[in-house]
């Protein structure tokens, strides 16, 4: 063969090459499920999950309907304001008043601010005993619930204690295997007795 022939067949082979480099490449990308994202499109891509999610869902609800209420809330708000402006407004102010009556009303203030102190005191006594008759009221639920839960345990083990015994007579059994009917035979006698006992 000559250097051509060579030069033919090498330009040959680096196309089969390229060509299977890039059936290959295809092969990878659909296999993987599509081309690669850029780093700037992958961190900025959102989620689409367009599957059904009733948390979602319930969520979206309360959101918006607390946002409702609290326009609601404030256009109330906003109402209440201007009525009451207006009602300022609508009210005649006074025109006549006398320095000598403003003076009098400030030593008055200043004689119920001393008469306050002292009340003070009886606020916190009074304070401190209602504190203290609500913690003796706590304090004596608390000992009725417990009492309570006590007596419940009580009746709880005795019933346990009881079924256990029952369970233990009527899972006797004779030397040879055979259950002991004394004790089966007493239970159905009290159970035909309770009921006899309840009818009448």
């Amino acid at each position: 063969m000559t250097k051509k022939d060579d030069k033919r067949n090498d330009k040959h082979d680096e196309k089969k090459k390229l060509m299977i480099a890039k059936k290959n490449k295809k092969r990878n990308v659909s296999r993987l499920g599509g081309s690669g994202r850029s780093l700037n499109v992958f961190a900025n891509a959102k989620s689409n999950n367009n599957q059904y999610n009733p948390a979602l869902i319930k969520k979206q609800r309360e959101l918006y309907k607390n946002a409702k209420n609290v326009n609601k809330y404030k256009k109330m708000l906003k109402r209440q304001n201007l009525q009451n402006e207006e009602e300022l407004m609508l009210q005649p102010k006074p025109q006549n008043v006398d320095l000598s009556e403003n003076l009098n009303e400030t030593e008055g203030d200043k004689d119920k601010n001393e008469r306050r102190k002292p009340r003070k005191k009886d606020s916190a006594f009074s304070l401190e005993e209602l504190y203290k008759k609500k913690h003796e009221e706590k304090e004596k639920e608390r000992m009725e619930r417990e009492a309570i839960f006590k007596e419940k345990k009580e009746q709880r083990e005795k019933a346990e204690a009881r079924r256990k015994t029952l369970r233990e007579q009527m899972f006797k059994k004779t030397r040879k295997g055979q259950p002991v009917m004394k004790y089966r035979i007493e239970h159905l006698l009290e159970t035909i007795q309770g009921s006899a006992g309840n009818k009448s």
